[in-house]
C-alpha cells in the first residue's frame, strides 16, 4: 500500500532498506500450529530499493524491487533424505532471488480544505510482475519459496486526511487481480500518524481477504501453495528521522496477528532514505 503525501513534482526520494523476519507458528484453517512443516522454522531477510518521484503535483510515480533469501531449519539428512526420493520436488533449506519488480501511479483526484485540515482523495493503479525465474512450484518443499510468480494488477482508492498540527489518518483500499491459480484478493490498510519537520511516525494494520483457493493440507489441496487462500491482518509502526543533506533513517516492525495459510512471522526493518 502507499502514502497518503504527494512528492510534488521534481521531487522524491529513494529509500534502500533491509528487513528480517521469522516464523515458527503457522496459520491454518481452522487453527494455527507451531512448528513449520519439514522446516520447523523460516527466516526470511530482503533487501528492498523503493523509489518516488513527483511527474507532477498531482502525480507520482513510485517503482520496488526486492531481493529475498528464504531460509528453513530443516536438519540436513532430513532435506538429502527428501531429495533423494523426490529428485523433482527441489527439497532445500534456502530459496533466494530477485522477486518482483512493481510499477505504481498514484493520483490526486480530489483535495478540500475541512477547517484547518486538508482531506485529499487519490486514485492508485499498480503492476506487480516476477523479473527473475525463481521456483514456485508443486510440492512441500515450496513452503520456502520467495514468492509465487505471478503478475499482479491492483487498484485502489485513498483518502487522507492531514491536520495544520502534523497529525494524519489514511485509509486505502483495493482489488488485486493475479495470474494463474494465485486467488485475486482484496487489500486494505489503515495508518495514524505524524508527519513534523524533524520526525514522521505511523502506527498501521493492513489486511488481505482472498477470493477463493484451498487450504494446506485440506479436500483439494493438491500442495501447490501459490492457489491457496491467503488471508491476514498484520500491525505495525515505522518512524523516520532526517540526518543531513537530503538522507535520513528508516526504522520499522510488524507482525501478523492473524491470518491463513501462511507464516505468523515478527519482522523488523532499517532503511537509508535520500530525499530531493
Amino acid at each position: 500500500m502507499v502514502s497518503g503525501f504527494m512528492a510534488g513534482k521534481g521531487h522524491g526520494s529513494v529509500v534502500v532498506s533491509g528487513t528480517t523476519e521469522r516464523y515458527e507458528t503457522v496459520y491454518l484453517a481452522p487453527k494455527q500450529i507451531d512448528g513449520v512443516p519439514i522446516f520447523h522454522e523460516v527466516r526470511v531477510n530482503s533487501l528492498n530499493l523503493y523509489a518516488t518521484y513527483g511527474l507532477s503535483d498531482k502525480i507520482d510515480a513510485i517503482v520496488s524491487l526486492p531481493y529475498i533469501q528464504s531460509k528453513g531449519k530443516a536438519a540436513g539428512t532430513v532435506i538429502n533424505d527428501l531429495d533423494a526420493l523426490y529428485s523433482t520436488a527441489g527439497y532445500t533449506n534456502v530459496r533466494r532471488g530477485m522477486q518482483d519488480l512493481t510499477g505504481i501511479l498514484k493520483f490526486k483526484a480530489y483535495s478540500r480544505e475541512i477547517g484547518s485540515s486538508i482531506l485529499d482523495l487519490l486514485g492508485v493503479v499498480s503492476l506487480s510482475t516476477p523479473i527473475s525465474d525463481y521456483q514456485t512450484k508443486t510440492g512441500y518443499g515450496y513452503i520456502i519459496a520467495i514468492g509465487n510468480h505471478a503478475t499482479k494488477y491492483t487498484a485502489a482508492g485513498v483518502a487522507h486526511l492531514k491536520t495544520s498540527s502534523g497529525v494524519f489518518a489514511t485509509g486505502q483500499v483495493g482489488y488485486s487481480l493475479r495470474t494463474g491459480q494465485v486467488p485475486n484478493a482484496l487489500v486494505g490498510e489503515a495508518k495514524l500518524g505524524y508527519a513534523g519537520p524533524k520526525t514522521y511516525l505511523e502506527g498501521f494494520a493492513s489486511f488481505q481477504e482472498s477470493n477463493g483457493g484451498t487450504d494446506i493440507s485440506e479436500e483439494g489441496f493438491n500442495g501447490f501453495f501459490p492457489a491457496t487462500r491467503v488471508n491476514f491482518v498484520r500491525v505495525g509502526a515505522s518512524i523516520y528521522r532526517p540526518l543531513a543533506q537530503g538522507f535520513g533513517v528508516v526504522l520499522g516492525a510488524s507482525t501478523y496477528v492473524a491470518g491463513r495459510n501462511l507464516g505468523k512471522s515478527t519482522g523488523y526493518s532499517a532503511g537509508v532514505s535520500y530525499n530531493f
